[in-house]
This record gives C-alpha cells, structure tokens and sequence, in this order.
C-alpha cells in the first residue's frame, strides 16, 4: 500500500482529518505520519530559518525534516494548511520547496477550507498514488502500435489517435452528455485518422469523466489528469528529459506542475476563484462580442495597463469588464487585461506552490488564447512554449501511457 505523509495544521479543527482519511482509503493509499522528538521540534527553526507560533505547524516543518533524512518513511507527502491561515501558507511552501529540494519524493501542497471533501482531494491523492505505483509508466518517452486517448474534460472533451509516436487524427466537442461527448469526440478522431475503430488496440481515459466512459467503453487505461496532462505536454513540447514546468488552465480548475524527466516531481490544482479559469475568459469574449477563438488575437493588439481589472473574483471581474466599457476603454485592452487577470492568479496561487523551471509549458485551450501566455510570460519573465495539440495534451498523455500497457 502507498504511504502518504500527511503534513498539516487545522485539519481536525476545520473538521475535515475524515474527509482526508477517506480520499486516501478511496485510491488504496494509507495516511502516516512520522515520529518526532521534542528535539526534532526546537530545531526546525534552524533549519527553515522561520519561528512560528503554531505546534501544528512546528510539528508538519519536524516531520518533513524526518522523512528527507529517511526517505524510507514515506512514498508521497501531502503539505496541507487552512486557506485562513497566512503564516501557515508560507511554512507550507517552505516545506514544500525543502522536500521537493532536498528528495525524490513527489510532494503535493493543498490549501482546503472547512468544506473540503474526500471528492475533492481525490484526485490529487490519485495522482500521488500513481506517481508513486506507475513511476515505470510514467517515465515512457513514445507510443507505439495504433492507440486512442480520450479527455474528458468539464468544459470539452478531447480524443486523439495515434500511431507509432504521431498523432495521426483527433476529435473535439463541448462537454454536455459525458458519454454521448466522449463518443463523438473519439468517432470524429477515428474518421480523421482514417482507420476503423476495431483496429484501435487499446483506449485511454482521463479528466473529469475518466470513470463512466472508461467503463462505458472498456478502456485499458483509465487515469487522473494530473500526471497524464503532465506526460502529453512534455511529449509535445519535446521536453522528456530534464525539469519542466506544466500549466493548465481550464475551464474549471487550474493545475501547475514541476516535472523531471517526463514524472511529476510537485504540483498543485486548485483555483479558488473561477475569475483564474477559463471560464471568465468565455464571459470576457461574450461580452466584446467575439467568439473566444477572436479573443486572443483581440488582446495582442491591447495594453492591459490601460484597464483596471479586478483579478480575484469572477463576479467583480465581470463588473470591472461591464464598468471599463462603459467608460470608453478600448475592446483590445479590455481583453488584454483579462487575460492578465488570469495569469496573475495562476502565478500568486497555483505558480507559488511549485517549483518553476524551463523550459514553462502552457498547454489546454486556453493556451491558444494568444494574450494568455504572452500575460504569462511577462509576469514570470521567462519564455512560455505552447506546442502542437497543446489543447489534446491529456487525449496525447493517455494514448502514449495506454501503449505502455500492451507491452506488459
């Protein structure tokens, strides 16, 4: 059984220490929680150069001390603090960053509220669990024979078909009946691709709806997004070897991620606020009166400076768009300033809980919205890459890791 290293402050206050238990028993993965002297406590101080006043928190900094020192303690740590707490949001990236800096083992930072549930984490326990199980897999560089993958996203859904390392037809529709959404996409791949559907040997599944299609079609691989989004982008970014940093905004949910060597190392999903998705870029184009395929290029032509915008809240982001029109301000800086909006709470939420290295990989649609990962760029400084199929990035992930599998 997988070994999760729970290191966290609040979590039986907030009343949620069941909610995590569950997430974990969900995906066959077992909670510790490493032994510490009182000696290990007072010296954390040294170590991280930081005094808290909290013993939970001296407690979690004590216990990511032991497991660096005996990596044979834990297979996967979870960092978790309430999103309340502001010191306990920088001692959770400082564990975070002292983990992922001085060992091997993959590392995921949460930040929950007193609602949080075992629905919630489960996907990020998955992830963990796989990094850790598949590390085999997850390390796999090609594809090979003649697979499909399909994404099952919240907002759209993806497929891809692929033989011997090129994607040779892909499938995409908005998400509305998830099985009935996965259908089409995977049948419009196949018709692109130009082979029959009997010669597909094997069918991979991720997102939101992984397990009612992958059921539903008898799919050889059905697996978190989290660690397959990872491997798609680096196999199109041609990144494999070495670090790399994965971003994903969605439609309802963002994802950072630290990779080496084509494996997840750290990495967080979350987005407080859909005002950091990409749903509010959806309202933004609505409200220009452009379709959202016309926003990007709309905001390459703008300055965002020229716009105050509201970068936290979906509801006064779509206020501050209302009242910045009404004012005269011009359409192109409008949607210049919407997508740095989202870019910057991706980089004060999601970005300060990874570790950033190029080459940084933006891939999902959103990443075709042109002023996104230019917003990007300017804000990290650093060169942003988007690939080919950067929007089928989990249909790719899958199709490869599912080839994978017919060689076992």
């Amino acid at each position: 059984m997988i070994r999760i290293a729970q290191l966290s402050c609040g979590a039986e206050y907030s009343g949620i220490q069941r909610e995590i238990e569950r997430a974990a028993e969900t995906v066959g993965a077992t909670l510790v929680y490493p032994e510490v002297s009182l000696e290990d406590i007072l010296n954390v101080e040294s170590t991280f150069g930081v005094s808290v006043s909290s013993g939970d928190l001296n407690m979690a900094m004590a216990r990511a001390v032991r497991i660096v020192q005996n990596p044979d303690l834990a297979d996967a740590v979870i960092v978790m603090t309430c999103f309340r707490c502001a010191e306990a949001a920088i001692i959770r990236s400082e564990i975070r960053k002292y983990i992922h800096e001085n060992s091997k083992i993959p590392v995921l930072s949460y930040s929950f509220t007193e609602r949080t549930t075992a629905e919630t984490l489960l996907t990020r326990m998955e992830a963990l669990v796989t990094t850790v199980k598949y590390r085999g897999l997850l390390a796999r560089e090609k594809q090979t024979g003649l697979t499909a993958g399909i994404d099952s996203g919240s907002t759209t859904t993806k497929a891809v078909v692929m033989r011997d390392n090129q994607v040779i037809g892909t499938g995409w529709n908005p998400t509305t009946e998830v099985l009935q959404s996965a259908e089409d996409a995977l049948q419009a791949a196949i018709k692109m691709s130009g082979v029959a559907r009997e010669e597909l040997q094997a069918i991979g599944v991720t997102g939101y709806g992984r397990f009612l299609v992958g059921k539903h079609i008898n799919a050889k691989l059905i697996q978190e997004e989290i660690t397959v989004n990872s491997k798609g982008a680096v196999f199109l970014a041609d990144a494999q070897k070495g670090p790399a940093t994965v971003i994903d905004i969605g439609g309802m949910d963002n994802k950072a991620i630290s990779v080496q060597d084509g494996i997840p190392g750290g990495f967080t999903m979350g987005g407080i606020c859909a005002g950091a998705s990409g749903r509010f870029l959806e309202l933004t184009a609505k409200r220009l009166g452009v379709d959202i395929t016309e926003l990007g290029k709309l905001a390459l032509k703008g300055n965002y400076q020229n716009v105050a915008m509201n970068s936290y809240c979906i509801v006064f982001g779509t206020q501050s768009l209302v009242n910045n029109l009404a004012m005269g301000r011009k359409p192109e800086d409008v949607a210049m300033a919407a997508c740095h909006s989202v870019a910057e709470q991706v980089y004060e939420q999601q970005l300060q809980e990874v570790e950033v290295k190029e080459p940084v990989i933006m891939v999902g649609g959103t990443s075709l919205i042109e002023g996104l990962p230019k917003a990007m760029e300017e804000l990290l400084q650093i060169k942003v890459t988007v690939p080919k199929y950067a929007q089928y990035i989990g249909a790719v992930g899958a199709a490869l890791l599912v080839s994978g599998l017919l060689e076992d």
